[in-house]
């Protein structure tokens, strides 16, 4: 059989107001996942680029590697020689579901591979039980923007019943990444497990109207929507100057600022592109100043989610 190549993106998950059920699709960056005929039974991961060696090779431990085995035993085909490459084009432990995106590729790339028999849709379980390696919880928040594209509500991550969300012309993102590392693990162990009913409901009107605001394209409600009052006060102190970038994505007409999945990364979902690059160049400057190194880049939502080359 031909080779095949395949992307999927990097992806924000929670958007503030839907936390481990909510996420979108960034245009990039992402990983590549190269598939071929082996020349011995099974499937073996042959190389990794760019992961500076802290990726295993074994698949069981993979989490491309490990989607792309379950797909296969689905398909009563683990004997059929494969031979997959994962090309790392973004770093790990970003916020930006790096190991969702190696998740996504893995399994996306064996299904090209046997000429599609499933879906995307049908996938979606064997990429979050890949991704599920990572960080030990078994959600699709990132997963499902990534193999799906676009942005993707999660009603239940168990059952994985999702429903796509209309996104309106013109959004796009901020994404602001500090060279600092916070690993999803212990940005879960912050967390408390409880929270106030009055907090709830309040949230929930938030999680609610931010659907209602996407579906009608009325940013103004989307504005007034995107407050997290659950999980950013509990991790914000993980990312060094957040409150202050916050407030400068704000003042330039940020719809919304908040941590993307479980940082160190920023996200500021904007309206247009002259007040995303507004939030980027003044984010920078102030990073600068305070001798925090950082990547910053504006994106705008991928709809098509993980595609083959």
């Amino acid at each position: 059989m031909d080779g095949v190549k395949v992307f999927a993106p990097a992806s924000v998950a929670n958007i503030a107001v839907g936390y481990d059920i909510l996420g979108l699709a960034l245009d990039q960056p992402g990983d590549d996942v190269v598939i071929n005929e082996g020349d011995t039974p099974g499937l073996k991961i042959t190389e990794i680029r760019g992961a500076k060696g802290r990726l295993p090779y074994e698949i069981e431990k993979n989490t491309a590697g490990y989607s792309a085995m379950r797909l296969l035993q689905h398909l009563g085909k683990t004997d059929l020689p494969i031979h997959m490459e994962i090309h790392k084009k973004m770093k790990l432990g970003t916020g930006m579901g790096s190991s969702a995106a190696s998740a996504v590729a893995g399994v996306f790339g064996i299904n090209e591979y046997l000429g599609c028999p499933l879906s995307k849709t049908e996938l979606l379980r064997f990429a979050v039980e890949g991704e599920q390696i990572a960080d030990g919880a078994f959600h699709a928040d990132n997963v499902a923007p990534s193999l799906l594209g676009g942005l993707v509500l999660i009603r239940d991550n168990d059952t994985l019943d999702f429903k796509k969300i209309h996104v309106p012309k013109g959004l796009c993102v901020t994404m602001i990444y500090p060279h600092i590392k916070i690993l999803t693990r212990d940005s879960r162990a912050v967390l408390k497990e409880t929270v106030p009913l009055s907090t709830v409901i309040k949230q929930t009107g938030n999680l609610a109207s931010f659907i209602a605001g996407m579906f009608t394209s009325d940013f103004d409600l989307i504005r007034n929507s995107m407050q997290d009052l659950m999980i950013e006060p509990q991790r914000a102190h993980l990312i060094p100057h957040f409150y202050d970038i916050k407030e400068i994505a704000l003042h330039h007409g940020a719809l919304g600022f908040s941590i993307s999945g479980a940082g160190p990364s920023m996200f500021a979902l904007c309206q247009n592109t002259i007040d995303a690059e507004n939030i980027l160049n003044s984010s920078l400057a102030l990073l600068k100043d305070r001798d925090v190194k950082c990547d910053c880049f504006i994106s705008n939502i991928n709809l098509e989610g993980a595609y083959k080359y």
